[in-house]
């Protein structure tokens, strides 16, 4: 291992916006063909020509939102661990820091998945589900959450390449646990005629394949996980739960945010809950590169870190910022360009036109100040300021979002949840980037 312990990080040289735009669009192209089989997903259900079908997938992504968001906030430490101590030099410790992240995902993600099984009726409750569209919900919960350890490996592995700097074969794993489900859901969904039970059952096959490629890339490429060893999972343990608890806490933020919202709209209706389900799945497909940035980034703040390059730490946040805006930009003209088609395509009737209207025309441009909030994000989760990201994340979701979304609410009845969400959202947004710039500006000249 003398050979591996002289490796020198790749972020380490070379342009801040190559290594940006290289990393976030690997990680969007993965990240948004995930989504956009989610999006698929949903589009075969609704030929179905059942609403409340469309309804229950909604209500369940108000759950499942909160355990993929638990798993990427482990993911983000497993990078900024690994990558810092590969900026450093020291590579065999960042194998044995990588496979103590594994054990730790995977343990923490078991829990997770038992809790969200034996709880699952009264949370969809509580979100407003009821009737058979809670018993749709809840069935479809019981099949894909316990997954979720299975994904546990696919996130740990795909932390380590992108600490690595492995761009390529991050997507890959993606793109193939995709692929696999794109041609899966409408064979299960109605070739076989399984309905919402076939679109959980493909969520489950994906996973496996998403954890199989994640570690056979890693292990099999890179090299990038020791044999488990318990007094490096002991060593391990305490730094990487002072970066995962806090990315954890900023992570769940979203997820709880998306919950009230989801509470506050279903007053309004199936209808409006089935558009909203439809925003949510095309949010994260055409903001894909704006939701994969802070964890596709880190690894460069985290490799720069441990090197103790802190100009083009400055950098590279800058050229993260020009990013966000030009993506959003591309992004909301489609977006608007395509509103009519979606509404068309996915059956929207009602009250729920005028939600994915003011998404579409409207809402979506509020990321071009959300995406700052994900850029510093990252800067406090790879500089050692973690409990920054999750203030203003809660700050969001936790304190502003609901008393604004019932304000908006009853003077624009449903559209006004997406003025609400997409108001906070830039106002933190703004605050985010002033706080972190000014963090950034004298990071390191002190030493």
């Amino acid at each position: 291992m003398a050979q591996a312990a002289q490796k020198r990080g790749r972020f380490l040289d070379g342009s801040t916006m190559g290594h940006v735009v290289r990393m976030t669009l690997a990680g969007a192209t993965g990240i948004t063909f995930v989504f956009l089989v989610d999006l698929a997903n949903l589009f075969w259900i609704a030929k179905l020509g059942e609403q409340q079908l469309v309804a229950a997938i909604g209500y369940a992504f108000a759950i499942q939102f909160f355990a993929v968001s638990i798993g990427v906030g482990l993911m983000i430490a497993g990078t900024a661990m690994v990558s810092r101590r590969i900026g450093m030099g020291d590579y065999e410790q960042a194998r044995h820091e990588a496979t103590s992240a594994l054990i730790i995902t995977a343990l923490v993600m078991a829990v997770v998945a038992s809790g969200l099984v034996l709880f699952r009726e009264a949370l969809l409750a509580q979100v407003g589900a009821e009737g058979e569209t809670l018993e749709l919900a809840s069935r479809y919960i019981l099949i894909s959450m316990p997954s979720l350890f299975v994904m546990a490996f696919g996130l740990a592995g795909q932390a380590s390449l992108r600490a690595e700097g492995d761009a390529r074969r991050s997507m890959m794993v993606t793109l193939t646990s995709g692929s696999v489900a794109m041609v899966l859901d409408p064979f299960l969904i109605l070739g076989l005629g399984m309905g919402l039970d076939g679109a959980a059952l493909g969520v489950v096959v994906s996973r496996f394949v998403m954890a199989g490629m994640a570690l056979w890339f890693a292990t099999r490429v890179h090299d990038l996980f020791a044999r488990p060893a318990l007094w490096a999972l002991r060593r391990c343990a305490r730094p990487f739960l002072a970066v995962a608890l806090p990315a954890l806490l900023t992570q769940m933020a979203t997820p709880f945010g998306n919950y009230l919202l989801t509470g506050v709209i279903a007053g309004f209706g199936d209808g409006a809950v089935a558009a909203w389900a439809v925003v949510n799945r095309l949010t994260v497909v055409a903001f894909g590169g704006i939701f994969s940035l802070s964890g596709a980034i880190g690894g460069i703040f985290g490799q720069n870190y441990g090197a103790k390059y802190f100009d083009r730490l400055r950098m590279t946040f800058r050229d993260a910022l020009i990013f966000c805006s030009v993506y959003t930009l591309i992004a909301w003209a489609a977006l608007a360009g395509t509103a009519e088609l979606v509404i068309s395509g996915f059956g929207i009737s009602g009250v729920g036109v005028q939600v994915y209207r003011a998404f579409a025309y409207l809402g979506a441009g509020a990321f071009l100040f959300i995406g700052a909030l994900f850029v510093a994000n990252s800067v406090f989760n790879n500089l050692d300021r973690p409990m920054r990201s999750t203030a203003l994340n809660w700050l969001r979701d936790g304190v502003l979002i609901l008393p604004v979304a019932w304000w908006l609410a009853s003077a624009f009845e449903a559209p006004g949840v997406i003025y609400a969400q997409s108001g906070v959202g830039a106002a933190v947004g703004v605050l985010a980037a002033l706080w972190s710039w000014r963090f950034l500006r004298d990071f390191g000249r002190e030493a």
